[in-house]
C-alpha cells in the first residue's frame, strides 16, 4: 500500500511516464490503423507485380526492434543524419529531433509507423474476404466507389479494424524498445515511457515491490481500456449474420 501511496502522491515521474505513454498511444495507434488500412486498400488492387509490393511493405515489420531503433538513430542524427541532410537540400534547417524535448516524442511516433506492414497484412486478408457479389449488387444499384467503400468495405472489414485497434492499443501501452534504445527516456524525460520507468525501478534501482505496483496499474489501465473498446464495439463493428436492433 505504501508503494501505491508513493506512486500517486510522491512520484512526479509516475505521472510524467503516464502522460508520455498516453500521448504516444493517442497519436500512434490511430495513425497505424489508418495508414495500415490505406496501404492495404492500395495493395488490394489488380496491378502487375503486386506480390512484390506486398512483400516490400511487409518486410519492415519483421525486422528486429533494436536494429530498427539503431537505424532511426542514424536517420535522425542532427548533424550527419540523412533526414536533416535531405531537408538542407530544400532549404530547411531541421531540428535536433531525438535531442530536442519538443521533437523527441513526435519522432518516436513517426518511427512507429515503420511496422504498419503487420497490420496491413491483416487488413488485406479482411479485404479479400469481402464477398464480391455485394459489390456487383451495389454496382447494379448505381453505387459509386465511395458508396461501396462506406457501405460495404468498411462494415465488412470492421472486425479486422477492431482487432488491429485493440492489439495496437495494448502493444502501444507497453512500448519500451524505442525509448530505451533511441533516447533512454530523455531528453528531460520527454520520452520516459511507462514500461521504461517500470524497468528502471525494477532492474536498475532494484525496487521490485514498486515496479510490481507499477505493473498492476498498467494491467488495470489496459484492462479498463480494453473493456471500453469492447463496450463501444457494438456501435461500429459489424459481424456477418448479426442482427441489430
Amino acid at each position: 500500500l505504501r508503494n501505491f501511496q508513493r506512486m500517486f502522491v510522491g512520484d512526479p515521474l509516475f505521472w510524467q511516464s503516464l502522460k508520455v505513454t498516453a500521448n504516444y498511444v493517442l497519436a500512434s495507434v490511430p495513425l497505424q490503423v489508418v495508414l495500415g488500412y490505406a496501404v492495404a486498400l492500395l495493395l488490394n488492387q489488380k496491378v502487375r507485380g503486386l506480390s512484390i509490393f506486398r512483400t516490400i511493405f511487409y518486410l519492415p515489420s519483421v525486422v528486429s526492434g533494436v536494429a530498427v531503433a539503431l537505424m532511426w538513430i542514424w536517420v535522425f542524427q542532427p548533424d550527419m543524419g540523412i533526414m536533416n541532410f535531405l531537408l538542407r537540400h530544400v532549404g530547411i534547417h531541421g531540428p535536433k529531433w531525438l535531442s530536442d524535448p519538443n521533437w523527441a516524442l513526435p519522432t518516436l511516433i513517426f518511427t512507429s509507423l515503420w511496422g504498419i506492414g503487420g497490420g496491413m497484412l491483416v487488413y488485406l486478408a479482411g479485404l479479400q474476404s469481402v464477398p464480391t457479389h455485394l459489390y456487383e449488387a451495389a454496382e447494379l444499384d448505381g453505387a459509386g466507389r465511395w458508396q461501396k467503400f462506406v457501405h460495404i468495405t468498411l462494415p465488412m472489414t470492421s472486425p479486422v479494424i477492431f482487432f488491429s485497434l485493440l492489439m495496437g492499443m495494448i502493444g502501444s501501452w507497453q512500448v519500451f524498445t524505442a525509448g530505451y534504445v533511441m533516447t533512454s527516456g530523455g531528453p528531460a524525460n520527454s520520452t520516459l515511457f511507462y514500461v521504461l520507468y517500470l524497468y528502471r525501478n525494477g532492474w536498475q534501482y532494484f525496487r521490485m515491490g514498486y515496479a510490481s505496483a507499477l505493473a498492476w496499474i498498467l494491467c488495470f489501465i489496459i484492462l479498463l481500456l480494453t473493456l471500453l473498446v469492447f463496450r463501444t464495439s457494438g456501435r461500429w463493428v459489424y459481424y456477418e449474420g448479426q442482427l441489430r436492433g
